[in-house]
């Protein structure tokens, strides 16, 4: 399936420095009423964000960034004690309004070319599938996207991404100790809190955890499953 590609040239990048190569790939929802607003404003200079990409809903993908140049799509982010997160990633925003305005399922049209974009994306940057990660991961006190509607098991399940059907925790972890899933947390990738206590802050890290490996349970509370999945997942790419 191919899905056309038109050109909108951002002026939001600069340079990315030298000596960090591309390893991550984070995913966005636009999280603006229209395809347009959203488009108006990464190609906004007064709004100073931006991405590489852009995908509508009908899959058609908006180049605005060359991938050789850092956009500005993450923010103050980290991710595995790296805050450089914009100077080591490829940015994709998803045409959806977001949960302000609308929150809906990504249609299969868009999922299909974003999956292309991706597969095209590892093959050339080697980027490993647990780098795969949304903006609510790497930034999880302040977003919530592409958040819990967007189909995580299926890109996972064509190895673009990681996924956990563990069900109950192992022998050791206590999902009552909140130092011990702080981390867990952290051992994955997450920038979790280290107060030992189950804080509004654990608790936001944990509902960036959900959104992604537990969509059906977006509580922000470390019940019994989704520590099993934070185990397990912090066991095998910690």
């Amino acid at each position: 399936m191919t899905f056309d590609i038109v050109d909108e040239p951002s002026p939001n990048a600069e340079p990315r420095p030298d000596g960090i190569a591309i390893d991550m790939a984070v995913l966005h929802y636009t999280g603006m009423r229209t395809r347009d607003d959203a488009l108006r404003r990464m190609l906004d200079p007064a709004a100073k964000v931006s991405a590489h990409w852009m995908i509508d809903e009908d899959g058609t993908r908006y180049r605005l960034v060359p991938e050789e140049r850092r956009a500005w799509h993450a923010g103050v982010a980290r991710w595995r004690g790296e805050a450089n997160i914009n100077d080591r990633s490829v940015g994709i925003e998803l045409v959806n309004p977001g949960h302000d305005w609308g929150y809906r399922p990504f249609p299969a049209a868009q999922m299909a070319s974003l999956e292309g974009l991706l597969m095209d994306l590892v093959a050339r940057f080697a980027i490993p599938p647990e780098r795969i990660l949304g903006h609510a991961d790497v930034a999880p006190l302040r977003k919530a996207d592409p958040g819990e509607l967007f189909d995580w098991e299926g890109i996972a399940a064509i190895g673009l991404g990681v996924w956990s059907e563990a069900s109950a925790p192992p022998a050791g972890v206590d999902p009552g100790d909140a130092g011990q899933i702080q981390g867990l947390l952290r051992r994955f990738g997450y920038d979790a809190p280290r107060s030992a206590r189950f804080d509004a802050d654990t608790a936001a890290v944990l509902t960036a955890f959900q959104r992604h490996f537990r969509p059906g349970g977006v509580s922000g509370a470390a019940d019994p499953e989704t520590v099993a999945r934070l185990a397990d997942l912090a066991a095998r790419y910690g």
